[in-house]
């Protein structure tokens, strides 16, 4: 399961999420499928704080390591759950 899916899930279904991020129907089906599942760069602190999925699980290629990308605030709350 990809982390737009993830996402999807999180949010109760497309119409949903598509609405908590202020966005259009369609353009979270052209992430789906003119993107592979890519969520656009600009889009992955919304849809993280939309969802909780975080930006590694969105975009491993761009956040390589599972606190990556992650605001500070919940940086340090994740640093004290690994610890």
């Amino acid at each position: 399961m990809s982390g737009l899916d993830k996402a999807i899930t999180a949010a109760g279904g497309k119409r949903r999420l598509a609405l908590a991020l202020n966005i259009k129907p369609s353009s979270l089906s052209r992430w789906i499928h003119k993107y592979q599942g890519q969520v656009p760069p600009k889009r992955v602190i919304q849809v993280y704080e939309a969802t909780g999925i975080t930006p590694h699980e969105l975009r491993p290629d761009l956040h390589p390591n599972p606190t990556s990308g992650l605001p500070e605030k919940d940086t340090a709350t994740a640093q004290k759950e690994s610890d």
